[in-house]
């Protein structure tokens, strides 16, 4: 399961997106229940693209157990599922990122860095809720998660694909297409064990084994 992913790095014409936070700073380990960005389709009438803050773990407005947030949805049940079906159908959004941490074995389990390529830019399809707090309404974000061998992965949007995961006319067929599409070949590489600390957010997090 995708747990823990990094984004430390954007181009120029993604800061320009509205919404961009002006005080971003890089975040080397991403977990469940921190603040991430996350891109949706404008909300005003000139449409596009915007960025938001989201918490990582999808709060409906009618959740009363804060406890249980999911941070993943499944591709295979995203459609049906009472927790995720309406934001599947109208919240769709996409999570950015530079990488993500995989880690494998039986005895001792190994941290490993995947990414399409050094200093490359991917997006997570993802959903969003906003729920509100007294006068306040936060938004909350949930991972769409594919399998992949005996582990499950972000589903990752090529550029095409994220043009009509965000598309609020999109049908149901081409989403469900989306949800079943082969994923891209990603680059792995052995990490030393300092990104087991899930406090640690520094490029220390990458620190070769």
């Amino acid at each position: 399961m995708c747990g823990r992913y990094a984004l430390f790095r954007w181009t120029p014409a993604f800061a320009a997106l509205p919404g961009f936070p002006a005080d971003q700073q890089a975040q080397w380990n991403i977990s469940p229940a921190d603040s991430v960005l996350m891109v949706r389709a404008g909300q005003s009438e000139a449409g596009g693209r915007e960025v938001a803050r989201a918490r990582w773990g999808l709060t409906p407005p009618w959740l009363t157990d804060m406890s249980r947030t999911p941070a993943h949805a499944r591709a295979e049940t995203v459609a049906e599922q009472p927790m995720f079906r309406q934001a599947f159908r109208e919240r769709r959004c996409l999570l950015p990122a530079n990488g993500f941490y995989e880690w494998r074995g039986t005895v001792r389990k190994r941290p490993f860095w995947l990414t399409p390529g050094e200093g490359s830019a991917l997006y997570f399809a993802a959903i969003w809720e906003a729920y509100p707090v007294q006068e306040h309404v936060y938004l909350s974000v949930a991972v769409v998660t594919q399998s992949a061998m005996s582990q499950r992965r972000p589903l990752i949007l090529d550029a095409e694909g994220q043009a009509a995961w965000l598309d609020p006319e999109s049908s149901l067929v081409t989403l469900q297409s989306l949800l079943a599409a082969p994923q891209m070949q990603l680059r792995e590489r052995p990490l030393a064990n300092l990104v087991n600390d899930p406090k640690l957010n520094a490029p220390e997090c990458l620190t070769p084994l």
